[in-house]
């Protein structure tokens, strides 16, 4: 079986930094709050092109904390709305409607897959108060219509930059371009902790401050809050080990994309769509995700031939029990590419011999 992502194989990669890392934290004695976080943070705003990176537990709270932050800083108050790309994971929506925000979905490109920036200014209202664009698989989502939308609304854009590490656009990296960004570490991620991990990145000391307080009970000094604040902070093992991989994302990414690449130039099959491609630089391909209309017919297919894929993501936020108020609300194009998606195996180990292997037995495919 070509497995879908093969996690145990990419880490042993870095197996031994990696008991080194977790060997320096066990014998610290400290495992919160402490040098290895801060050393991550340093690099990772060095990587991403920001003068602020804050470690906390996961992408979601990542994506709260901003929205949280801003409240408390007056920018938003509870029933704002926030315009969001109707296919999204949920996790973009949680933590939108978490802070008592509106998430106002919109349509996405049915080629790329993110936000049409086309369809944003038709969905504003005077309680609009940002943008959250989601570079979903991995490619970015900024484009200069949404950014002058943001200018002339006074909008704050807000980047999910969970699945887009290192994706660059104009030669700026994602989580640099908006006013900030959350970032997911989750394991199967181009940069994948060994369990949950997230980070905000941004611009703005202002925001920064808000937010380290906010991830630490809202307080900046022990025992005195100054905000209803919450309990989310990157353990100091899990930043040792992303200090770790950080190193090799840039090599991962070109062999990330040397098999998206040989997948566009030779997956022939005409039942298949594969997606578009709008700048090399600007697709870091944490999915490679195909569409075609007998999704689970080529999944069995390709199942019985040994190739492990998964459905990302099979049903859209606004059709979840979830959210019940908007499972009336009617999104053409997302409920199209939700039923129709298909992520075929993608990763920086990958062998050319498995990749030749996907590409023939899709070829082979008839419906």
């Amino acid at each position: 079986m070509i497995k879908f992502l093969d996690l145990q194989k990419i880490n042993a990669q870095y197996e031994q930094e990696l008991k080194e890392a977790a060997n320096r934290v066990i014998d610290s004695g400290w495992y919160l709050l402490g040098k290895e976080l801060e050393g991550f943070e340093h690099n990772y705003a060095a990587f991403c092109g920001t003068k602020y990176a804050l470690g906390v537990a996961n992408g979601l709270d990542a994506l709260r904390l901003i929205f949280k932050a801003y409240i408390e800083l007056g920018s938003m108050q509870k029933g704002d709305e926030v315009i969001i790309p109707a296919n999204t994971y949920i996790a973009s929506v949680l933590a939108i409607s978490d802070n008592g925000l509106i998430p106002v979905f919109i349509e996405p490109n049915i080629h790329t897959y993110n936000l049409d920036s086309s369809k944003i200014e038709a969905a504003l209202t005077e309680k609009t108060k940002a943008i959250l664009t989601v570079h979903l698989y991995g490619q970015n989502s900024v484009d200069e219509q949404m950014l002058a939308i943001c200018k002339k609304h006074n909008l704050k854009l807000v980047e999910d930059s969970a699945q887009s590490h290192g994706a660059t656009w104009n030669g700026k990296v994602m989580g640099s371009i908006g006013d900030a960004a959350g970032h997911s570490f989750y394991p199967g991620k181009n940069l994948g902790a060994l369990g949950d991990a997230g980070a905000v990145t941004t611009n703005d000391e202002t925001l920064a401050k808000t937010i380290e307080a906010l991830r630490n009970y809202g307080s900046h000094k022990k025992y005195e809050n100054i905000y209803q604040g919450l309990n989310s902070r990157l353990d100091e093992i899990q930043a040792a080990f992303l200090n770790v991989k950080l190193k090799y994302i840039q090599a991962d990414i070109l062999n990330r994309r040397k098999v998206a690449n040989y997948y566009l130039e030779n997956i022939k099959n005409s039942a298949i769509i594969l997606p578009e491609v709008l700048n090399e630089e600007g697709h870091v391909w944490h999915l490679f995700v195909i569409r075609i209309s007998n999704r689970e017919e080529l999944q069995n297919y390709l199942t019985d031939n040994g190739i492990q894929t998964l459905i990302h993501y099979p049903i859209p936020p606004h059709k979840q029990n979830a959210y019940k108020e908007y499972n009336d609300l009617s999104f053409p194009i997302t409920e199209n590419i939700h039923r129709n998606v298909l992520s075929i195996p993608i990763g920086p180990i990958m062998d050319q011999e498995e990749v030749i292997n996907i590409v023939k037995i899709l070829n082979e495919y008839s419906v």
